[in-house]
């Protein structure tokens, strides 16, 4: 991983932004098409900025909403233990409530409007890691969403079977954005380990079933003694320590999902697809 900038908000503009009866502070920064990318726990770290500023390179207006922790403060375990405890609390989130209608997620769609307002150009990407992961894709649900992608989604926190298969959205969001793959040919990403048993298996099955040809996985390969060294509790697929070392799965996984923003956003040709 490259060593993190002095200052990883540097560059970037904090603007409050309202909706769903929530406020949060959104980070701008970057000219283009428009990707709202929503942090993993514990916030906007110096490696979720890292992706961020990634983006703003690529061409993008990206739009960074500080949805808890400490702007631009180090990741630490007792940090993450701390935000997530207070996350898991929050109605906002529902952490661990089924088939659900988050306020985030409107907050996400309502954010998602604004920015493509702002950036113009066909629509925007959401792109949501962990904790936020299934907002990302519950986004889709927004007209002006055309690229969701959802990393790791690990809401509601896969305690039993129900809540392992719960695509993260409710069965009002799924239903719209099922129409949305069938007129539109919207396509929703979804990223994971392979042995990431925060983000299961199960989910991505049910993603698939509810979505058919809208719904594109991209595993990464975490069983023992893969060729790549990566270890069976890694989680973290766009942050990762190795996904600036080209040729590694997560450099990859990057530029998939990059080359996936351009072919939606600004109408650049997939060479994956």
């Amino acid at each position: 991983m490259p060593t993190p900038a002095a200052d990883p908000l540097a560059g970037w503009s904090p603007n409050p932004f309202t909706a769903a009866g929530v406020t949060h502070d959104v980070f701008i920064c970057g000219t283009g098409p428009g990707v709202v990318l929503l942090p993993e726990i514990p916030g906007l770290s110096p490696q979720v900025m890292g992706l961020a500023n990634h983006l703003v390179g690529e061409g993008f207006t990206v739009a960074v909403p500080s949805l808890f922790g400490e702007p631009g403060r180090e990741l630490s375990a007792g940090y993450a233990v701390r935000t997530i405890a207070k996350a898991c609390i929050t109605r906002e989130f529902a952490a661990f409530t089924r088939n659900a209608d988050r306020p985030i997620a409107q907050y996400t769609r309502a954010l998602a409007r604004w920015l493509h307002e702002r950036a113009g150009g066909p629509g925007v990407g959401v792109i949501g890691m962990c904790f936020t992961g299934g907002f990302a894709l519950a986004a889709a649900m927004e007209p002006a969403v055309l690229a969701p992608v959802g990393s790791q989604p690990s809401v509601p926190f896969p305690l039993g079977e129900a809540r392992r298969r719960d695509l993260g959205m409710s069965e009002r969001e799924q239903a719209v954005i099922a129409e949305r793959v069938r007129t539109e040919g919207l396509c929703l990403i979804g990223l994971r380990f392979s042995e990431d048993s925060a983000s299961p298996a199960d989910r991505f099955t049910e993603l698939a079933k509810a979505f058919g040809p809208g719904w594109r996985a991209i595993p990464l390969n975490s069983k023992p003694g893969n060729p790549d060294g990566i270890g069976k509790h890694e989680h973290s697929v766009l942050t990762g320590a190795d996904v600036e070392k080209p040729g590694h799965p997560t450099n990859a996984a990057r530029a998939e999902v990059t080359a996936f923003l351009h072919e939606r956003l600004a109408g650049e040709p997939d060479p994956e697809r």
